[in-house]
């Protein structure tokens, strides 16, 4: 029997949302094993004063297996 769990982290990037989501998946990685899978749970930008994207933010829920 298995036993998940589920941790809550936030991610961002310049470029693009796609890249905050690899960006967070890359460093989490670096730290804990057997991950599984994650949800986007939330999307955030940051814009300039004329509506321009100048960073994405994404807050991941990253499911892992616990050995």
């Amino acid at each position: 029997m298995s036993v998940a769990k589920v941790i809550e982290l936030n991610a961002a990037s310049k470029t693009s949302m796609e890249d905050a989501v690899k960006v967070g998946l890359k460093k989490c990685a670096e730290s804990v094993k057997n991950l599984q899978g994650a949800w986007v749970h939330e999307i955030k930008v940051v814009t300039d004063d004329k509506g321009n994207v100048q960073e994405w933010r994404v807050n991941l829920r990253i499911t892992f297996i616990v050995e």
